[in-house]
């Protein structure tokens, strides 16, 4: 186990790290899919039908992480590939069966006689793991082929790892999927002004990497969403050793503690009295440019050496879908007296999804 920490500490991290923010990677992803997001939205607009925002969001953000990270078509938004749809659909079933570990005591006596929610947990797993089993053992078998020296022909990160020449399977699946883990529930809420009147193609073209740079209140509003709404609204940890708290409480070798980013986000004595208040301008300094705050304050994305490693690469993927979607439609609840509630799973989801209307904007 050592040895595989220390592979993941020097040779992992180190090469996920540029990589996730590698231009290459970005080009590879998201535009693509931003165009075929904002052509649903589109489309949808047109006809006058309700969209399930939500699940669109996750399915677009599940798409580009499959591209990036794997270098395939996951395509669950269109649903052209079964065996796409059957992961997303498995992937989504066993976050939420995992989540109720904290309140189902009775779990562990359901996987060992393999009945209830374990038994089909144990079926989604199996899923996850032979497809993504499938992808890495073609990878593997590309990697050992003479190939001519193209960035293009290892953009994807999986590719990246393999020449770290670590060709264990199971290995290589688990450190996929927690990429995935870590960036699969992030989702575009706020609003951004862009101009009116331009389409969906014209605002793609503008979205470059400086333009991006200039966008300082989209910045604060998306991480104002993501201090109230985390995106993983609890987070466990394993002690490997005695040691003491900040504070002076003690805990022991073998403990697990749990932090709550979701509570944290919400609490006066960190944000001030309007915590529970939606205000981006918390975020601007008096020059209106983003100040970012400690990530042991602002824990949505963790902290220390676990931090996430796609953070940059969320954030970048939700200023391009807010600007392009929020710059050509406006958008409204379906139902405008619904009460939301929130789904039971690892991330945070809305229960029954976000359904809206789009409405192109007026030139």
């Amino acid at each position: 186990m050592f040895k595989k920490f220390v592979y993941w500490e020097n040779g992992v991290l180190q090469l996920a790290r540029p990589a996730l923010k590698s231009p290459l990677l970005v080009r590879a992803g998201p535009p693509v899919l931003t165009a075929l997001l904002a052509r649903i939205v589109f489309e949808a607009a047109t006809s006058n039908n309700i969209i399930e925002l939500q699940d669109l969001f996750m399915k677009s953000t599940l798409d580009s992480v499959f591209k990036v990270i794997l270098g395939v078509e996951l395509d669950t938004m269109c649903g052209t590939s079964k065996e796409g749809t059957q992961f997303s659909n498995a992937f989504n079933e066993a976050s939420a069966t995992i989540m109720f570990w904290y309140v189902n005591f009775l779990w562990k006596v359901q996987r060992f006689l393999n009945i209830g929610s374990e038994a089909v947990l144990k079926k989604n797993l199996r899923v996850i793991n032979e497809y993504v089993y499938t992808i890495i053992k073609s990878k593997i078998e590309q990697s050992q082929k003479p190939q001519k020296n193209s960035p293009e022909l290892k953009g994807d990160i999986l590719s990246r790892f393999l020449e770290l020449n670590e060709t264990d399977s199971k290995y290589l699946k688990d450190v996929i999927l927690s990429f995935i883990i870590e960036k699969i529930a992030q989702e575009i809420r706020e609003a951004t002004k862009v101009e009116d009147g331009s389409t969906t193609d014209e605002l793609a073209t503008r979205i470059t990497e400086e333009s991006m740079k200039k966008m300082q209140y989209l910045d604060a509003a998306l991480t104002e969403t993501l201090r109230l709404h985390p995106p993983i609204p609890m987070e466990s940890k394993y002690c490997f050793s005695d040691d003491t708290l900040p504070d002076g409480y003690s805990v022991r070798k073998g403990d697990y503690i749990s932090f709550h980013p979701y509570v944290m986000g919400r609490m006066e004595f960190l944000w001030g009295e309007d915590a529970e208040q939606f205000r981006p301008e918390r975020w601007l300094d008096e020059n209106g440019n983003f100040q970012r705050e400690s990530p042991f304050k602002f824990t949505a994305f963790q902290a220390g050496p676990r931090i996430c490693l796609g953070k940059e690469f969320v954030y970048r993927q939700m200023k391009i879908f807010s600007a392009v979607l929020l710059g050509s439609h406006n958008f409204k609840l379906a139902d405008q007296n619904r009460l939301v509630k929130y789904r039971t799973t690892l991330t945070l989801q809305i229960d029954g999804g976000l359904h809206v209307n789009a409405f192109h904007r007026n030139k």
